[in-house]
């Protein structure tokens, strides 16, 4: 049988859980998701955003054979290491390839599918493990089931067609503007659009090595963005909640923890399509701030509820998040980026997000044995710091070209156009002549200013300028 929690209780009949086995288990699928994650930047540029999908959806399939079959604890580790491979390659992919894929004005809710998607399958899991708590080896049907969206991913994967940036970087251009043409409609002139991906191809064109180039000052905006955003989403504590609720409901006296949790699911999935529906009207900062005070509400007042309050403070924190940083924390990091440097960017948000998922999964029980209900009070400051950090570091990209983004938002920004100034982008020079990322050591002769014209692609999106280096 799979092996269960461990019920310590100490003098005061309070229940506590401190069982690494449970904790090894369920955080290696987060370690092996952050290796394939800094393994899928590489994949992306090199073999495409639809091969690594295609890659994740193998290792799913595979992975689930073996966690489902498992007749030993390190065979259920192993297979979960190899689900985590698959979980890394496919969320480093998939939202890349949304925003790439998206007209701009949708970008935001079509986007949010993804993260709408995983909700889903939370929820599903949770349904699945209430309808078979009774089988005598239910835990093997409940990961079995895994494989029916793992066949999906996978197939679908497969039929998809590769986005046209990705397709113009390996040397398809035609295929590239024809695929294009196809998403965005037949009576539509993409030509301003691929002309703005070309640009951005030729870029790339000048990258050795994009985890080095997201290195130099002009790139430190997104750097900051891609590490920042991840680490915060996780230290709201949020999948410390969803991964033991069952624990922590069963903790707090009630009775029917796999239902409570099943509630908490739904929930998920409600305010998840709540963000679909207000991201391009009311803007990604705006659901970001209103999110973060909704958490430190919760997180405040939850460490004072008893029993079935605590399910209700428990589904409210996890409304804030579904509709605020759950999906934006995918969103904002793939769509902030210039081509040259996109994909590492997903990678090193994919591999951020994963390690603090591992670091949590890993400490949390423990936490919460040392700390009780102050472990939430530690998470609530975390909440406070990560809303300041938005409002004063991270733009609007509301309705803005995805090729548009690193001139229109992130230059304009009162804080990143300071730390940008003067810092010249790479394709300006390659790799094996670049100076030290140091400012005050560039020779003038090295040194570019930034004019800006108009773009291409103005006509269709507006008043829209890009930079020029001369």
């Amino acid at each position: 049988m799979f092996p269960e929690c461990t019920i310590l209780r100490q003098a005061r009949s309070k229940p506590k859980y401190n069982n690494h086995i449970v904790s090894v288990f369920v955080s290696s699928l987060f370690l092996a998701g952050a290796a394939a994650a800094a393994v899928g930047g590489w994949t992306s540029n090199s073999l495409g955003r639809r091969a690594t999908m295609m890659m994740g959806g193998a290792c799913f399939a595979v992975g689930t054979v073996l966690v489902s079959c498992a007749y030993h604890i390190s065979m259920l580790v192993i297979g979960r290491l190899i689900l985590g491979f698959g979980v890394g390659f496919a969320t480093q992919a998939t939202p890349l390839y949304l925003s790439e894929m998206s007209p701009f004005k949708l970008r935001g809710a079509l986007n949010i599918l993804f993260q709408l998607a995983i909700t889903i399958g939370i929820l599903a899991a949770q349904l699945i493990n209430y309808g078979t708590q009774s089988f005598t080896a239910g835990w093997r049907v409940s990961l079995a089931l895994g494989g029916v969206p793992s066949v999906f991913f996978l197939v679908g994967s497969f039929l998809l067609p590769d986005t046209p940036n990705s397709l113009v970087a390996r040397g398809y251009a035609e295929e590239a503007r024809a695929v294009l043409q196809r998403i965005r409609g037949a009576p539509c002139n993409v030509s301003a659009e691929f002309e703005d991906i070309v640009d951005g191809v030729e870029a790339m064109k000048h990258i050795q090595n994009p985890y080095l180039t997201i290195l130099h000052r002009h790139y430190w905006p997104q750097l900051i963005m891609c590490v920042a955003i991840p680490m915060s989403q996780q230290l709201t504590g949020i999948n410390a909640i969803i991964f033991f609720s069952p624990q922590l409901f069963e903790g707090t006296g009630n009775e029917s923890a796999l239902l409570s949790t099943v509630i908490v699911g739904a929930v998920n999935v409600g305010s998840t399509l709540v963000a679909l529906l207000l991201v391009e009207k009311l803007g990604r900062r705006f659901l970001f701030i209103a999110g973060g005070l909704q958490f430190n509400f919760e997180a405040d007042s939850s460490s004072t509820a008893m029993a079935t309050a605590i399910v209700a403070f428990i589904c409210l924190f996890v409304a804030g998040f579904a509709w605020s940083w759950g999906p934006l924390g995918w969103l904002v990091p793939s769509e902030i980026s210039p081509m040259e440097i996109r994909a590492a960017c997903t990678g090193i948000n994919t591999f951020t997000n994963f390690l603090f998922t591992f670091l949590i999964g890993q400490t949390f029980l423990s936490m919460l044995c040392s700390l009780e209900w102050g472990v939430f009070l530690l998470f609530s400051g975390f909440v406070v710091l990560m809303t300041l950090f938005i409002i004063a570091c991270v733009p609007e990209t509301k309705g803005v070209p995805v090729e548009e983004v690193d001139v229109l938002v992130v230059k304009k920004h009162w804080l990143w156009s300071k730390v940008v100034a003067g810092a010249p982008r790479v394709e300006d020079y390659s790799l094996d002549r670049m100076p030290s990322l140091d400012p005050p050591k560039l020779s003038p002769s090295k040194l570019f200013r930034l004019e800006f014209e108009p773009s291409s692609s103005s006509s269709a999106s507006g008043n829209v300028t890009t930079a020029v280096c001369t």
